[in-house]
């Protein structure tokens, strides 16, 4: 009889992880904590990734950062998950934190084919604004200035490095920081004038078709080759992914695409949620959750993607 009863059991148990009844982590695991750090850009994928796992049973919470600050707190393990590594730019700031194992970079981008490095209103190219090396030909119409965006932000960093080297002969020049939103409320009052800006540009962003603009040739040996040509990776703690399998499995899963993220910032611009953003724009694009949610469970285990399209009203 006993031994009838341990078939049984096992029998029962079996059956409960084929169906996937069985919790795959920790309750620490429970909440996943995302960095955010105010880029219209980051603001649309950490949505998306807080949707899908709050629809897998997740409690997701996003912390406000700066750049730095946001590897620091991945470091410090108050800080799950960072989608936003900008590579080759970002380079700098991550290597201190790379060198002594602080965080772990996941091998694939969670984008490819981005683009990071100065701009100009096209009409400042067509009046021979066209590379960093004719920046300080145009000292005088530019106000000796060039905008970028929040403080700490690595962008800012590599433009202050310009001037305080004088590299491109920008010596006499000033960055203005202020905020994303704030660099293209100055690029709007610039373009309305038809007078000449250099700010901060880069793709994915509704600014490439809100703004007829050109980014500069020539700044390879700062924002790197091909017009600052740049990956996005997803950094986590380095035990984060043996930790929370499943999340780990999720993160792993996420690529986008620069129309995607386009779509959905030029929504989040317009003051939207990026949450409600990332709900309804999966809604309308399930096709999506079958590569994202493939080998990924609900928290208790059970048919994620059948989870995730619940919560979305599908």
């Amino acid at each position: 009889m006993k031994r009838m009863k341990s078939v049984a059991a096992l029998g029962l148990l079996a059956c409960a992880l084929t169906q996937g009844a069985w919790a795959q982590e920790p309750q620490s695991c429970k909440q996943v904590r995302f960095a955010e750090i105010g880029w219209a850009d980051i603001a649309a994928t950490t949505g998306v990734a807080m949707v899908l796992t709050e629809g897998l049973g997740y409690t997701p919470r996003k912390i406000m950062a700066s750049v730095p600050i946001a590897f620091t707190g991945v470091k410090n393990k108050q800080i799950d998950v960072f989608l936003g590594y900008w590579a080759p730019s970002m380079d700098a700031v991550i290597e201190p934190f790379t060198k002594d194992n602080g965080v772990k970079v996941l091998p694939t981008p969670n984008l490819e084919g981005a683009k990071y490095t100065l701009a100009v209103p096209t009409y400042a190219a067509e009046a021979g604004l066209k590379s960093f090396q004719d920046i300080a030909k145009f000292k005088d119409q530019l106000g000796g200035k060039i905008y970028g965006i929040e403080p700490g932000n690595d962008g800012n960093l590599l433009i202050d490095k310009m001037i305080k080297g004088n590299q491109y002969a920008l010596g006499e020049f000033r960055m203005v920081e202020s905020s994303e939103a704030g660099m293209l409320v100055q690029v709007q009052r610039a373009v309305k004038k038809k007078e000449p800006v250099v700010f901060l540009g880069w793709a994915p962003h509704p600014m490439n078709t809100q703004f007829d603009i050109t980014y500069l040739s020539g700044g390879d040996d700062v924002f790197g080759p091909d017009y600052g040509a740049a990956k996005v990776y997803t950094v986590v703690p380095p035990d984060y992914e043996a930790r929370c399998a499943n999340v780990g499995k999720l993160l792993n899963n996420l690529q986008f695409n620069v129309a995607m993220e386009s779509q959905l910032m030029e929504k989040i611009l317009e003051k939207e949620d990026p949450v409600k953003v990332a709900s309804d724009w999966l809604k309308a694009n399930p096709a999506v959750l079958d590569q994202w949610l493939a080998g990924v469970t609900t928290f208790d285990g059970q048919d994620g993607a059948a989870a995730v399209k619940k919560h979305i009203g599908l």
